[in-house]
């Protein structure tokens, strides 16, 4: 007779072999998933900012998300025609942020900022932000992307 004959397998004799079956199949699932690296999906920031459009925007802060992975600004800039066109800027981490200092308490909804860094290349009303400037002289260090460009470069005129 066999160990393991249909049989065998469909009555309840069979079930300390099965438990026994699930046992190594458990330790090298565990093993494989404590030996895998750590997957990494953040997007460079090359891939949606461009470095050759440096920008320098003032406006009046609309909202301030502090959200893992990016943060977000967005304010209200007075176009050259009069308009006003709401923009987006993407910031570092929330706690990178906050160990520099800059809270929701610092850029409540209605402050001015002036806003340095680099414009989406989609074109759109979007940015990486570098620095954040406000009336009273305090500057912080808003970005985090570590691909992004060291140096700020003169902005390109407004359009």
């Amino acid at each position: 007779m066999k160990f393991f004959s249909p049989l065998l397998l469909s009555t309840r004799f069979t079930c300390p072999v099965k438990r026994l079956m699930k046992v190594p199949c458990l330790i090298v699932l565990v093993s494989i998933l404590s030996i895998a690296p750590p997957v990494s999906a953040h997007h460079a920031f090359s891939a949606e900012f461009d470095a050759n459009q440096p920008i320098e925007l003032t406006g009046v802060v609309t909202k301030l998300e502090l959200v893992n992975p990016h943060s977000w600004l967005y304010f209200d800039v007075k176009q050259a025609d009069g308009t006003v066109a709401n923009w987006g800027f993407e910031f570092g981490a929330p706690f990178s942020l906050k160990q520099k200092g800059l809270t929701k308490s610092t850029l409540p909804i209605g402050t001015q900022v002036t806003l340095k860094g680099y414009r989406a290349k989609n074109g759109l009303n979007f940015g990486y932000a570098v620095t954040a400037s406000l009336p009273d002289g305090r500057v912080f260090t808003t970005g985090g992307a570590p691909d992004a460009p060291a140096n700020q470069q003169k902005p390109a005129p407004k359009s």
